[in-house]
């Protein structure tokens, strides 16, 4: 079907009682044959995918440079996704460092604070103070043009009492140098920050609303008629498979919620979320994609887990809390385990991907116009060594960044040239940000 002499407008809402749900981009609403500067084009999405305490380093990184590097342990999970990626050697924390005999401890703290912004922090200072966070810098660009400026979600719950530090280890953004932006990790929240208002976030209330209200999407079945009378077959697909997604979603939330009446053994989940780590993760992963698809916001931050994190994986046969394996001394059984959980880590990535890659946008898929960036504030994280990190980026065609490359960089590049990079390509232009001193070649085409 063309539609030559109206589209239907970018930023179409389906409206009902007591929600606005905004629609993926379609192809009516983009003029046929058209080329114009008002000719809308896929919005580029940026995600930033964050792993606690670093990795086992000689399983991470591929032995050769270039095309020809063979994946790792840890990386083939992303097999599927080679084309792709880029695996980025050599990059720096440097402002994880603790400087001579003013730092004491609070490794953990400084990496993960610094790993979205280049800036020192002192663990135990009376204020936090850090500085803002790449995301925040282009949720700032991107701001006007979506209803949430960003999204920021974690799995664990911010810590309630800690020794120092935790305005460092519950989060990896901040809004400005004084202000650390809190990781929601309740699904239902996310929610219906996304798709529905709510005045509270109290378990009682919101297990009433589940009761009493009959799903949002119900309530703007009359306008998804209306609309699907005037799109087009691929539009109709389009919409009737983000109404699914959307039903999905709501649905295994609601069964995360019932459940979380149930008696739970205390380190397998926080009330209210799903009961394994992996359906909890995922469900989160889903609704950042949906938020994308959508065109809710257009930058998002993942944290899975905070640096000294105990959480032990189930899932995976390990009741080990997670920190402790990381510091293995050269156990062979503990660096075994810390192992898997870091190809646990990379399958969760590969999973975002997958999502990314099957869900439509414009001319291809929200893969197709998304950059991500994987990594941690550490390497090693038995010897809580910020150099030489664990980073990944994924860079859809739309951005014309050439994949399944090995980069090397030389020693003591900062990974706040990454970001500079990647803000440049995002027509973001800054001479600086944070530690950086250039930009890189990500052998672009």
């Amino acid at each position: 079907m063309m539609i030559f002499k109206k589209t239907i407008p970018r930023r179409t809402f389906l409206r009902g009682v007591g929600t606005t749900l905004a629609l993926p981009l379609l192809d009516g609403m983009i003029p046929a044959f058209a080329s114009t500067p008002d000719t809308p084009k896929p919005a580029t999405r940026m995600t930033f995918f964050y792993v606690p305490n670093g990795a086992i380093m000689d399983q991470w990184t591929p032995a050769a440079e270039g095309a020809a590097f063979e994946l790792t342990p840890i990386l083939e999970p992303l097999a599927a996704f080679r084309d792709h990626l880029l695996v980025l050697s050599g990059l720096d924390n440097n402002e994880a460092w603790g400087l001579p005999g003013i730092d004491v401890a609070g490794e953990h703290p400084r990496a993960s604070a610094a790993f979205l912004t280049g800036v020192h922090v002192y663990s135990r200072a009376r204020e936090p103070r850090a500085g803002i966070s790449v995301d925040q810098v282009i949720a700032q660009q991107f701001a006007e043009q979506t209803q949430l400026a960003s999204l920021e979600l974690g799995i664990e719950p911010a810590e309630i009492t800690c020794d120092g530090g935790c305005s460092y280890t519950n989060t990896i953004c901040w809004r400005n140098d004084t202000t650390p932006l809190p990781m929601e990790n309740q699904p239902r929240t996310v929610f219906e920050r996304l798709f529905g208002a709510s005045d509270t976030t109290n378990p009682a209330e919101q297990q009433a609303r589940i009761r009493t209200n009959r799903s949002i999407l119900d309530t703007a079945t009359q306008e998804v008629a209306r609309l699907l009378r005037d799109v087009g077959p691929s539009d109709r697909i389009k919409v009737n498979q983000y109404l699914e997604a959307l039903r999905d979603v709501e649905r295994r939330i609601q069964i995360a919620e019932e459940q979380s009446h149930r008696e739970l053994p205390s380190l397998q989940r926080p009330a209210g979320v799903p009961p394994t780590f992996t359906e909890h993760i995922q469900l989160m992963i889903d609704l950042l994609t949906l938020a994308y698809q959508t065109d809710m916001t257009r930058v998002g931050t993942l944290q899975v887990g905070h640096e000294m994190s105990n959480q032990p994986y189930p899932d995976l046969g390990i009741s080990d809390p997670y920190h402790p394996l990381t510091h293995h001394q050269g156990d062979p059984e503990k660096i075994a385990k810390a192992l898997r959980v870091n190809i646990f880590h990379a399958e969760l990535f590969a999973y975002l991907l997958e999502k990314l890659r099957s869900t439509p946008d414009g001319d291809g898929s929200l893969l197709d116009h998304s950059m991500l960036v994987y990594g941690s504030g550490l390497s090693d994280g038995n010897k809580h060594l910020p150099v030489d990190l664990p980073v990944l980026l994924v860079g859809g065609e739309a951005h014309r960044i050439r994949g399944n490359r090995h980069l090397r960089y030389p020693k003591g590049t900062p990974l706040m040239n990454l970001y500079l990079t990647l803000l440049d390509k995002l027509e973001i232009p800054l001479e600086r940000f944070g530690d950086s001193n250039g930009k890189l070649d990500l052998l672009s085409v």
